[in-house]
């Protein structure tokens, strides 16, 4: 692809689509119910032959295993070709899960992953999220030193606060923050996180920019979800609050229906034209969905239609329940 139509990361030399791949729910086995690996695999090679390069995945996304058959579809890829983005803090050593920053963990997580990924170098590292402890700065250092190995190309950080940023980026080595953002979760338009990211030259990468479905038009009516989903601890899905965001979906209708376009193409469309986001990374359950979004990228908007969607969601810029899920502790 032109590198013009590419975005650089941060200060670093990874440039990356402006649409790219959320794998929680490719090898994601505790977060949600009946994965099958294949189809997993299948939702990697959807997005890689779609023209999606980023591919964003974790360690606590099956606990290793999205990094596991991210790193068995890599082998038929050109590698040199494709941005690998994965994030670590959760330490189970103890048996219980802990979050973790301290230098050597991090370290451990870095080559494990590499080891998982079956790569010798990872394009994005990002510390999932901040410990109570480590001062945020020499987290980041020992990233940094990881980077100057070679063993990461660029250095993310992921969940953290504002006032975590500024102290993780006291030595200016953070190259993309990663948090949730949506139309329906803008918070961190008001309380500045975007503008200093944009200041400083850091990428943003929201994750949930879908909301989890509620933003691709498909709920029409209330939903009930079992326990084991996800979708049944986010707050987005109780009401009110759930009717509020399908009266602004609605609104899109028309802008999609003038695209010849779908809901959710024309969301992540208003999402790349943004310009305080980098890459937008909605996940998917099915091949078809992954080929769906990446159409998303060949969608502009008018200045009419992204201010009207704009106006539309206006109202949850600054939401009282914040994150949709809680922070590990």
């Amino acid at each position: 692809m032109d590198k013009s139509k590419l975005v650089q990361i941060g200060h670093s030399d990874v440039y990356a689509t402006p649409l790219g791949l959320g794998t929680n729910a490719v090898g994601g086995y505790n977060l949600f119910p009946d994965l099958k690996d294949e189809d997993g695999r299948a939702l990697v090679r959807a997005g890689l032959d779609n023209g999606i390069t980023l591919l964003d995945t974790a360690y606590v996304y099956g606990l290793g295993h999205s990094e596991e058959l991210v790193g068995q579809v890599l082998k038929d890829y050109d590698r040199s070709k494709v941005v690998v983005a994965t994030k670590g803090a959760q330490d189970f050593s103890s048996g219980q899960q802990v979050i973790n920053n301290r230098p050597e963990f991090l370290t451990k997580q870095v080559d494990q992953s590499l080891q998982r990924l079956q790569t010798d170098y990872l394009d994005i590292f990002y510390i999932h999220f901040p410990d109570h402890d480590t001062p945020k700065a020499e987290a980041v250092g020992a990233l940094q030193r990881l980077k100057e190995a070679g063993k990461i190309r660029a250095i993310g950080i992921s969940n953290f606060s504002l006032d975590q940023i500024k102290e993780a980026n006291a030595d200016s080595y953070v190259d993309v923050v990663e948090d949730e953002f949506s139309l329906l979760h803008q918070d961190h338009l008001t309380e500045g996180m975007l503008d200093y990211l944009h200041d400083h030259q850091i990428s943003f990468v929201p994750y949930f920019p879908l909301a989890s479905g509620l933003l691709t038009g498909k709920y029409d009516h209330h939903v009930d979800f079992p326990a084991d989903d996800i979708r049944s601890q986010i707050a987005d899905f109780q009401e009110p609050r759930f009717s509020q965001a399908r009266q602004a979906v609605d609104i899109i209708r028309p802008i999609a229906a003038a695209h010849q376009a779908t809901v959710a193409q024309v969301v992540l469309a208003w999402y790349i034209q943004n310009p305080l986001i980098s890459v937008v990374i909605p996940g998917a359950k099915h091949a078809e969905q992954v080929k769906a979004n990446a159409q998303a990228m060949k969608i502009t908007l008018s200045t009419e239609e992204y201010q009207i969607i704009n106006q539309a969601f206006a109202g949850f810029k600054n939401t009282t329940s914040g994150k949709s899920l809680a922070d590990p502790d």
